[in-house]
């Protein structure tokens, strides 16, 4: 055999070396892309829960003391209202309350005057009682000396008329203590009315001092102001929107996934999430929420061929705990990307580890 020259070695070279090229790149057109079939991820925007925070009374804003971007602390107090209408109310009803205080006093005096009435009557129902005792005494020894004619019949005449009037005397008195026990038991009522009165003047300065204090618009958690809607001296009626808040504390995303891999999510399940804005961060996440009702996705998915399919909305929650450690960085809107674990057994590859700001 006639030995190879040099540029046939040349072109075998070349020909070898086209050869591996053309073997890379086929393989890396067709190797495997994504994370594998353990898990899925889905296009989203960072959103938080917005209050809006509003009055429960119709009035006229008098301050507003924050400004839109402020972060708010629990118990703040963010806008107040005119309250002189409602002072004047509360002060008429706490004047009213003294003067149903007084009608107590006044009613409990008749109930006890009303007894003193009772008393008295019971002492001369005792006195007609002893007077009757002795009138009938002496009629009955008048009756007894007629027998012998020791008095005239006029005096047993007498004597009977003068008990017939002391029983009648001691059915009087009876009857006044009757009396005097009813009188009481009306002046009784009248204590418990003045009483209910004054419960119920109580009740409406109780409500007006709520309403005071509700004039004072504060919030119950940390959040933003993203919009101030009204302004001081707008009047607004009531349930008017003063302010929009988000809260920094209830922070997700929502993204869409297909039928296929929403079948496998479950409640809880990891999410990590890389924002656009901060790429070099892999912030950790729990799904919250799974939608039972499948749609369209949105038009934020901008092919036609995807548009078509059915999707189910899925939101994953950011922890609370680490929102709190960087509140002056939580903004919403921001677009990124949930990667899903659907394979509990699975382990997160190494891009995809949490690495948070510290």
């Amino acid at each position: 055999m006639a030995p190879v020259s040099k540029k046939t070695w040349i072109r075998y070279a070349v020909a070898a070396a086209v050869v591996v090229v053309l073997a890379v790149w086929i393989w890396m057109e067709l190797r495997p892309t994504g994370l594998g079939e353990g898990f899925a991820s889905g296009n989203g925007r960072i959103e938080a829960t917005e209050i809006d925070v509003a009055t429960k009374l119709a009035g006229r804003i008098l301050t507003v003391a924050v400004d839109e971007g402020d972060f708010v602390q629990p118990g703040q107090v963010l806008a107040t209202m005119d309250i002189q209408v409602l002072q004047a109310q509360l002060n008429q009803a706490q004047a009213q309350v003294r003067q149903a205080d007084n009608a107590v006093l006044t009613a409990q005096a008749v109930v006890e005057q009303r007894e003193n009435e009772k008393n008295a009557a019971e002492a001369t129902v005792n006195q007609r009682v002893a007077e009757l005792t002795a009138a009938q005494k002496r009629y009955g020894r008048t009756d007894q000396l007629i027998q012998y004619n020791a008095v005239a019949r006029q005096q047993l005449d007498d004597d009977l008329a003068v008990q017939q009037a002391k029983e009648a005397g001691v059915a009087s008195a009876r009857a006044q203590v009757w009396s005097a026990k009813a009188a009481i038991i009306a002046a009784k009522s009248q204590v418990i009315e003045a009483q209910s009165s004054v419960e119920a003047l109580k009740a409406a300065v109780e409500r007006l001092q709520a309403d005071i204090l509700d004039s004072q618009l504060k919030t119950d958690r940390q959040a933003r102001v993203q919009y101030r809607v009204a302004q001081p001296g707008e009047v607004l009626a009531a349930g008017g929107k003063v302010l929009n808040l988000v809260d920094l504390n209830d922070v997700y995303i929502t993204f869409f996934l297909p039928t296929a891999q929403a079948g496998r999510v479950a409640l809880g399940a990891d999410v990590r999430l890389i924002l656009d804005a901060a790429p070099q961060y892999v912030i950790p996440a729990r799904v919250s929420y799974v939608a039972s009702v499948a749609q369209f996705t949105p038009k934020a998915v901008e092919t036609a061929s995807e548009r078509e399919k059915l999707m189910f909305r899925i939101k994953a929650r950011i922890d609370r705990q680490l929102l709190e450690k960087h509140l002056n960085q939580v903004k919403t809107g921001l677009p990124g990307v949930a990667y899903l674990k659907l394979d509990g057994g699975a382990n997160w590859p190494a891009q995809l580890q949490i690495n948070v700001p510290q």
